[in-house]
């Protein structure tokens, strides 16, 4: 049967188009004076909640949503489908990255474009707001928008049978800047910063993210026993099961350790921590903590497959085996303890 009749449904005498589209089932029916929207992971409880909207609006239980149609895209508001679009990444993204959308929208998209008509958002008008927020040095910004409007019109476009306004917007080539290790000096005025306020909020955090090369958002997660870290990995999609990897206590660790509070590590808030390394190295993030144990590792000679693991990397350019070959091996914890203590270098 030809794709064009495959991604269909009945319901009501009503032929309903619907797509799958980044594992989830979408459905769609703006006609008659209808406005239907259903969507879940599986198909037939998609078609289910569909058939129950439906019905609900045929019986005057919803409220029917009228729209023009003589002048269709005139008529649709570009809130309409920003909002359509976040309701969809409610379901199917992690709160944190849902949260980074909502805020996103908030403070650019809704205020600069909320009560506009999708027509009045031709590609000029997309071009000159992107291009001024380059301009103001807000090009990671900048990337993340173009990124949202164009899956807000990848909505209108199938619903209006228009032509999205972002298929030529262009924004100019802008190299991110990458973070990198600390040197040893800068890691060793760390260290004493931290042994010196050790009972500072923020010093047992930075001393876990330094020899453990946790995020900031997985110190909530940690547990600490016999002498290993364990934590949640937070860069998961939603839907995936949860990832725990461990960390072994490495020789450089062991040597601040009695500095080192676990509790006040997992509770400290994560803002409090950025502001206070802000304060000690302005120019550098607290992701670099993150780096220097990787790197350290690495000069240390560990096993590359090993550090991944402690990591929580997919993917390493360094670690030549394939996907499938660090798929089926399973290091034991004797060994990745004997290559933690590897990690044992003078400041």
């Amino acid at each position: 049967m030809p794709e064009k009749h495959r991604k269909i449904f009945a319901c009501e005498n009503r032929i309903i188009p619907y797509r799958f589209h980044k594992g989830v089932y979408e459905a769609h029916y703006r006609r008659d004076g209808f406005k239907v929207f259903a969507c879940a992971k599986d198909f037939n409880q998609m078609r289910k909640k569909f058939a129950e909207k439906l019905l609900a609006q045929m019986n005057g239980e919803m409220p029917v949503v009228i729209i023009e149609k003589a002048k269709p895209y005139r008529a649709a508001l570009f809130r309409d489908y920003l909002n359509e679009w976040l309701e969809i990444k409610r379901k199917t993204c992690k709160p944190s990255t849902c949260k980074e959308y909502e805020r996103l929208c908030s403070y650019n998209l809704i205020p600069a474009f909320g009560e506009k008509r999708l027509d009045e958002l031709t590609r000029p008008v997309l071009q000159k707001y992107l291009f001024d927020l380059v301009e103001e040095g807000k090009h990671r910004t900048a990337e993340k928008l173009q990124q949202i409007l164009c899956c807000v019109f990848d909505l209108a476009v199938e619903d209006l049978n228009i032509v999205s306004p972002m298929k030529k917007i262009v924004l100019p080539y802008h190299e991110a800047k990458k973070g990198s290790a600390l040197t040893k000096e800068e890691e060793r005025q760390l260290v004493d910063w931290c042994i010196a306020h050790k009972d500072n909020e923020a010093a047992s955090a930075l001393l876990v993210l330094l020899y453990f090369g946790l995020r900031r958002s997985e110190l909530i997660t940690l547990e600490v026993e016999n002498e290993m870290l364990s934590c949640t990995t937070s860069k998961e999609r939603m839907g995936r099961n949860e990832v725990k990897r461990s960390i072994p206590f490495t020789p450089v660790f062991k040597r601040v350790l009695p500095y080192v509070d676990f509790e006040k590590a997992k509770n400290t808030n994560v803002n409090t921590i950025y502001t206070t390394f802000k304060r000690l190295f302005p120019k550098r993030h607290t992701h670099e903590l993150r780096y220097n144990f990787i790197t350290r590792a690495k000069e240390s000679g560990c096993n590359l497959e090993a550090v991944m693991l402690w990591a929580g990397h997919s993917f390493d350019k360094d670690v030549k085996s394939s996907a499938v070959d660090r798929g089926y091996t399973d290091y034991s914890n004797e060994y990745l303890i004997q290559e933690a203590q590897k990690i044992d270098y003078p400041l």
